[in-house]
């Protein structure tokens, strides 16, 4: 061969250059390729030509004449004499740099949040994964995971919009990505999750001063949509001390860790260790058993009395769910609500309590008639409020026992309709539309009281149970339950006081004009036929 190269005028095109016949040498082609690239070239080239590969064809970056970087694929044959020496070699260069660009693309979104920009899920553990096997190689090599959730994203999303809500994880991602070093990882997980990897940690400690340091970044307000947020996230920090093999194991252990500071509070953030991982294994057997117990329908529903304070005669129950476990007894109920709810099972149990609950209501108003018909308060959960059969349950429920709708109350908490927003308004004024009674609980322990009461067609205000234990001993309770119930009355409405306990209690709210009360100083909950008892007791 004689080393002379010809460049067709596509080549030369190809590159933005005008053909010029002196261009003739493979340093002339070598020039124009990216200097990463230049000796991988001429090897492959050579070992061709000297007889070592059957063509010769690579990916190669070349310099355009505006500047940019062009990928080419390069593609080559020698033409070989009889001794099979390398006579000439033809071949051609072809731009793929558009082809090069959408594989690219496609390859990061495969990888990263459509939203943020941040890895996803999947890069995370593939990066994670490199961390264990580093780790484990080298025993001082140390890392951390941080799994966050952001606290009550939910209400935001919903009464903001969904933009909102994207704009806010976006800035989420931008303050959480200033936080970390150079070789750190944050990735989105999905909905408001994002984890953490703290790599080559010189000691563990510093996962918490990094939890710490996100804490104070997201608790700088954020303006969204003209609004002013002070979101805050809970935090799980899982660290390589424990051994680990698989990365899912990782972040399964940073989520336990995470669902237990959330627990404890909003804005806090837990190290895990081996009881969450047992109190996690024991959640996971209740959930199972609370499985069963809804298709054995092995709950109960007992019934705390309601009564009025000017004569303490009975006129209505409230109805609380109780679960009996075969093996452990009676369970609290924070032990496994929380798990009914996170879980969905809520909404059937639900379902299921207010069929119940009615069925009984109307035995008890053909056993003991009254000029006002015994009624029945049922709890309704925040999931339950936004469920599409929600009216269709409640009118079910109703007819399936001839219950007037009147006689039937649903207690909603202030936070369930905020967690749900304008889904729950609708719902709410719907179930008001069919004549059932909508009480408020808990109130005064939630977000914004107040604008609750007007723009929902409530018909009772229950006082929260933790203004009650100190009325007698602490003035700022009484003025808050005499504000409360003056407030109420003036917007038309009667008010329940919840806990009494004491004789003195019920005085005192008889006096500051509070017409209803329960609490175990009457009656604790009871099971329908003790719940018989007391009607008849009270009947005397």
């Amino acid at each position: 061969m004689s080393g002379r190269f010809y460049f067709s005028p596509r080549w030369f095109a190809g590159l933005g250059l005008e053909p010029r016949e002196d261009t003739t040498r493979l340093t002339d082609w070598l020039v124009h390729i990216h200097a990463n690239e230049r000796e991988a070239f001429r090897t492959a080239l050579e070992a061709h030509l000297a007889g070592h590969t059957s063509s010769f064809e690579g990916e190669y970056r070349l310099r355009h004449r505006d500047g940019s970087w062009r990928s080419m694929l390069v593609r080559g044959l020698a033409v070989r004499d009889s001794a099979g020496r390398a006579t000439r070699i033809a071949g051609s260069q072809t731009d793929i740099t558009d082809r090069r660009r959408a594989e690219d693309q496609l390859l990061h979104d495969a990888f990263h949040d459509q939203v943020t920009g941040l890895p996803n899920r999947a890069l995370f553990l593939d990066r994670l994964a490199g961390s264990i096997a580093r780790s484990r190689r080298h025993s001082g090599f140390l890392f951390a995971v941080l799994f966050l959730d952001l606290d009550r994203f939910k209400v935001i999303n919903d009464s903001l919009g969904h933009a909102a809500g994207d704009r806010l994880l976006t800035t989420v991602a931008s303050r959480l990505t200033a936080c970390l070093r150079h070789g750190d990882t944050v990735a989105r997980l999905g909905g408001d999750e994002f984890a953490v990897l703290l790599d080559d940690l010189g000691h563990l400690d510093e996962a918490v001063a990094m939890a710490e340091q996100i804490h104070r970044e997201l608790g700088r307000p954020f303006r969204i949509e003209g609004t002013e947020i002070f979101p805050s996230a809970s935090i799980g920090i899982a660290t390589s001390k424990t051994g680990y093999q698989q990365p899912e194991e990782v972040l399964r252990d940073a989520d336990t860790a995470m669902y237990r500071a959330k627990s404890l509070g909003k804005a806090r953030h837990q190290v895990f260790d081996t009881e969450m991982h047992a109190r996690a294994v024991n959640l996971l057997l209740l959930e199972g058993d609370l499985r069963r117990a809804l298709e054995e329908r092995s709950f109960e529903v007992h019934y705390q009395p309601i009564v009025r304070l000017a004569d303490r005669s009975v006129l209505g129950f409230e109805a609380l769910l109780r679960w009996s476990h075969p093996a452990r007894g009676m369970i609290p109920q924070g032990e496994y609500l929380p798990l009914a709810e996170e879980t969905g099972l809520i909404t059937p149990i639900g379902w299921w309590v207010l069929a119940e609950a009615c069925r009984q209501i109307a035995v008890w108003g053909d056993q003991f008639p009254q000029p006002v018909p015994l009624w029945v308060s049922v709890n309704l959960s925040a999931r339950q409020l936004v469920q599409p059969e929600l009216i269709t349950e409640v009118e079910s429920a109703l007819a399936e026992h001839g219950l007037a709708a009147a006689r039937l109350r649903l207690e909603i908490t202030e936070g369930a309709v905020l967690e749900q927003s304008e889904r729950a308004l609708a719902a709410v004024d719907r179930l008001s539309s069919l004549g059932v009674r909508i009480d408020l609980d808990d109130f005064g322990t939630g977000y914004s009281s107040l604008s609750y009461l007007h723009r929902l067609p409530i018909d009772r205000v229950k006082i929260d149970r933790s203004f009650i234990a100190s009325i007698n001993e602490q003035s700022d309770s009484l003025e808050i339950v005499r504000a409360i119930i003056g407030l109420s009355r003036s917007l038309g409405m009667e008010v329940v006081a919840e806990g009494i306990e004491r004789e003195a209690q019920a005085t005192t709210l008889r006096a500051l004009g509070c017409e209803l009360a329960q609490g175990f100083f009457f009656s604790p909950p009871l099971v329908a036929r003790e719940a018989e008892r007391y009607l008849r007791a009270a009947r005397r």
